[in-house]
Parts: structure tokens; sequence; C-alpha cells
């Protein structure tokens, strides 16, 4: 992972919100980031400062004056080795004292002694957030260059409905990244497809493979966080939509190559991750559902899908054209031959008795210059990395 700095303060404010930003650290603390969390007196009403202090495996501060070593002014050393502050929830309150440089508290205080990138979660009640005091102090904050997220719409703990509800933690988790990744592909536009496609027997039946996307999916969002423009195209899947892509969802494999050879002339790089069909079949009927009937058998005419990765390797002019190649047997000999038929840069080859859905995948990259990367078992999102890691190699 490649990251300006790990190291975050979490400011924990009092509200009701306040249970979220649990979930919060335990994100944090999985994606290898250092947690320190600070929390007002009155966050304490809500949750315990044990439970943070175990998520975060670290001492959580609440008192400006307490001391931790005497050889440490704590609001200030704090300060000096923070590479993030988070503000999450951050209530009415807190919001008015960063923006007025009110300075009566531990978080408030470390927040005048801080001079970093800073990241702000709004979480209050409705009226509390749509109020004109509240709006200002946000604009304020704003034109400051703190990073603010917009807060969900939704029914509130005290009934009320509207905007006010606390970021999803996997969504503020993601703005967090944003923040602290290197930009190693900024100015660069990157294409991924993910997924499976279908391909229709009439308006109900379809073939299709048991690809759940994730590994496109991965590929989607660590060259957003690297700072590249990214086009998601997907066939169906259960996944979200990773934030900050332009995410284009079809479904055949005839509609897949109409939007990527659409795209394909402004991107620097594609990479080609869905399991596309090679074949659609006739329809059986043109609308409605096929009937069965007596039949004891049924004989499907199959025609060829275009060959998108192919006809992107003839059509290439200076972009980097990466794939992927799911082999049964003999899986070094078969992708080195598609990436010479196929004109590509880079092909991932992985065996599918790994399995379609699974978190994980063992992969060895191949690459024009002949040179082999075997990887042991690694997550998708970590196989991403790698993939991206010499995509950007090639681009520079």
């Amino acid at each position: 992972m490649r990251l300006r700095g790990n190291r975050i303060t979490l400011g924990v404010t009092g509200g009701i919100a306040a249970y979220k930003a649990a979930e919060l650290v335990r994100l944090m603390v999985q994606g290898g980031l250092q947690v320190r969390v600070i929390m007002t007196a009155n966050a304490t009403r809500f949750v315990n400062p044990l439970t943070f202090q175990v998520l975060s495996q670290s001492q959580v501060r609440v008192d400006t004056f307490e001391t931790v070593s005497p050889k440490r002014v704590e609001h200030v050393t704090l300060a000096q080795e923070t590479d993030l502050l988070v503000v999450a929830p951050a209530t009415a309150n807190i919001l008015a004292k960063m923006a007025r440089g009110i300075a009566d508290d531990m978080l408030s205080t470390f927040y005048l002694a801080y001079d970093g990138v800073t990241l702000v979660a709004p979480a209050m009640n409705t009226k509390m957030y749509v109020h004109p005091a509240t709006q200002k102090n946000l604009e304020i904050l704003k034109n400051r260059g703190i990073v603010v997220l917009d807060p969900e719409e939704g029914e509130l703990a005290c009934g009320d409905s509207g905007p006010g509800r606390f970021p999803d933690p996997s969504y503020t988790m993601e703005r967090v990244l944003d923040l602290l990744y290197e930009k190693d592909l900024e100015g660069r536009s990157i294409l991924v497809t993910a997924g499976p496609t279908r391909e229709f027997l009439d308006g109900v039946r379809f073939i299709s493979n048991p690809s759940s996307g994730r590994m496109g999916f991965a590929i989607a969002q660590e060259a957003r966080r690297r700072g590249a423009k990214v086009y998601l195209i997907s066939g169906p899947t259960h996944l979200d939509s990773p934030w900050g892509v332009e995410f284009i969802l079809v479904t055949s494999a005839r509609e897949m190559h109409e939007q990527v050879m659409a795209l394909f002339p402004r991107v620097d790089g594609v990479i080609k991750a869905a399991a596309v069909a090679d074949f659609y079949p006739l329809p059986l009927v043109e609308r409605g559902k096929f009937k069965k009937g007596n039949r004891d058998s049924l004989t499907l005419e199959l025609k060829a899908n275009p060959d998108i990765l192919a006809q992107l390797g003839k059509k290439k002019e200076g972009q980097i054209l990466v794939g992927f190649a799911a082999e049964s047997q003999e899986l070094l000999k078969n992708a080195q031959e598609k990436l010479e038929r196929k004109n590509l840069d880079i092909i991932v080859a992985n065996n599918i008795s790994n399995g379609f859905a699974e978190d994980t995948n063992k992969v060895t990259v191949l690459k024009r210059d002949g040179s082999i990367l075997e990887l042991p078992l690694m997550s998708k999102e970590e196989v991403a990395r790698v993939v991206l890691d010499e995509v950007e190699h090639l681009l520079s």
C-alpha cells in the first residue's frame, strides 16, 4: 500500500453516532493504519473510552491536562505525530469550536496545534445541521481546506428524518485512504472491466458464469485511490460501485464490447478482469418465456461474441493493455500464448481451481518482456496493488 502516512488521530465527539466510530477504528486498524483516539467528555457519555482503547490498541486521550509523559506537551506532541486528523462524528459544537478557534478541551486544543490535513464527518439532528450557524461554520472550514463529508439522509435517532446521519464507516474509511494514498497515477485514465456477462436464452433464462466481480472492483478502487480517472464497466454483480469511479453497468458481452470500444481512445490503460462469455445463444423466443412443452432435450445454436481483448490489441496506440487468463491446464503456456496472440503488455494468469468467488487469489503475472512474477496466495486487494504497480511502471 502506497501511503503518504499512516498515523491517524480520530476525534470522537458527543453524539449518538459516537458508537459508529468504533467500527471506523476497527476498519482503520484492519487497513494497517495507526490510530489514536481523542474523545470529548460528552463522547464518553455515549461510549466508554475502553472500547476505543481496545480497538485502537492505544491510550485514549480525554483530559487536556492528563500527563502521558512528563516530557510531552500532549496536544502539541500528538499533533506532530499525526498524518491525518479525522473528526467523526463531528457535532455542531466541535464544528463551531474549530471554525472560531475556541480551544477549551483536548480535541479543540489539539486541532489548533495541528497543521495537517483534516477530515470531518458531521452528524447531528437535521435542524441543527441546516441551521445557518452550522452551515456558516462548515463554509469556514471548507474554505480553510478541511474535507467535509456530507451526512447521509434518513431517520435519525431522535425520530426526525433528513440530513444528519453519520456516513457509513466503510465510506468514511475510503475517504480517509483517498487522502493518504500517494497519487502515482494522477493524470492517468484507466478502464477496468469486471464481473460476468449474461447471454439470454429468452426473457428470463440466461447463460453466465460464477464470477463475483471482486477482482475488477478491487483494481478500480485501487486505481482511483492512486489518483487515476477510472471507468469501471461491469456485468451484473451484488457489489456496490467503488466511490469516485465512473460506473457503467452492462449485461451482455456485446454491450460490454460497445462500451469498451467507445471509451478506449480516451484512456491510458485497460485492465480486462471481466469473465466475458465467448458465445451467445440465438434466442429461443424473441419475447417472454420459452415453454418446455413435452421436450426431453433441446439444442441451442451459439454464435461467437466479439473478442474485446483481441480487438483492443489491434487498435492500441500507446495504451497499456492487461488481460486475465483463467485456465484449467498448462497455465503458463496458455497464458503466454494469449499475451502474444492478443498483443497484451501484461497477463494475469490463475487456475480456475482457485475458484471465482473467493476473497483471495493466487496468480502469476507474465509481462511482454518475458519476465514472470509468481505471487503467493493474496487478497484480491493485494493482487490489485501488484497489477497496478506494473501498470504504473509501464506508463512512467
